[in-house]
């Protein structure tokens, strides 16, 4: 009991098919890890896996565009889900830089994501890069669960921060779930607050050691059991209640072995001479 009161993710790491969850998720991850082409070609793994990544968080978010039009394209400016495109993009390539920093300062790093998701408009919005204040809109259409207020946002994200830094026993797909599924709670931003928590996710299973070359991207298998699912799913993280958090975390290692297929067959791919 003291254990669980010191660790409280550990007590979600033993809920009903979140153990059977874990297990297939780092078996699926180390089929992936133990590919041929993984020994010479891990980088081109890992820069497709980002790419997808980006491409499936952008459509979550409701700019679902063709994998090979997001390879195409170079100006990501022109609209609404163009911006959204490139803000995914642009979190993909920053996520690697900041796995040194996010253990010891969690909210720095989520600040930084917010900024770099915001690109050009970060020099003109006050509200870049920062947990946004009392009376400011979000912008975030994805998700409709009522909004907590500004003072709950900060406090929570204080809570969530100090887990970070204290570290838990519990499995990397555990704790990457709870910091997606508090990120979509708070919606902390005023805008791309799903972007930024998708990436928080992929962070936490890069930096857990789970993942640690980041060629298992949880968000293209997000995007494949679809919006429905994700928030039908999400539902029950919000519900707080021992089978809600259950079926969250189980959801998120679907996404993650679904993830992992889409990277297999890029090996595959490759091994073939396709790609």
């Amino acid at each position: 009991m003291s254990t669980h009161a010191a660790d409280p993710l550990v007590a979600l790491a033993a809920l009903p098919g979140v153990p059977d969850a874990v297990d297939s998720v780092r078996k699926a991850v180390d089929r992936v890890y133990g590919h041929r082409v993984m020994r010479r070609r891990s980088n081109e793994i890992s820069s497709e896996a980002a790419l997808r990544g980006a491409r499936a968080s952008a459509a979550l978010s409701g700019a679902d565009w063709a994998l090979e039009e997001v390879r195409r394209r170079s100006d990501f400016r022109a609209d609404v889900e163009a911006r959204t495109v490139g803000a995914a993009l642009r979190l993909g390539v920053e996520v690697g830089q900041l796995l040194s920093i996010w253990r010891q300062s969690p909210l720095r790093v989520l600040a930084r994501l917010h900024l770099v998701a915001a690109g050009d408009a970060a020099d003109s919005a006050a509200s870049v890069g920062r947990p946004r204040q009392p009376g400011e809109a979000v912008d975030e259409q994805l998700i409709e669960a009522p909004l907590p207020d500004a003072a709950d946002v900060a406090a929570r994200l204080d809570g969530l921060a100090e887990l970070i830094v204290a570290g838990t026993s519990a499995p990397a797909l555990v704790t990457a779930s709870v910091v997606h599924g508090e990120l979509l709670a708070l919606r902390p931003f005023t805008s791309y607050s799903g972007l930024v928590a998708r990436a928080a996710e992929r962070l936490v299973l890069i930096g857990s050691g789970l993942d640690p070359k980041a060629i298992c991207p949880a968000e293209v298998g997000h995007a494949e059991l679809g919006r429905a699912a994700y928030v039908a799913a999400f539902d029950g993280y919000l519900s707080g209640t021992p089978e809600g958090m259950a079926r969250w975390i189980t959801h998120c290692g679907r996404a993650v072995e679904l993830g992992v297929r889409e990277s297999t067959a890029v090996c595959e791919a490759l091994q073939r001479g396709a790609a």
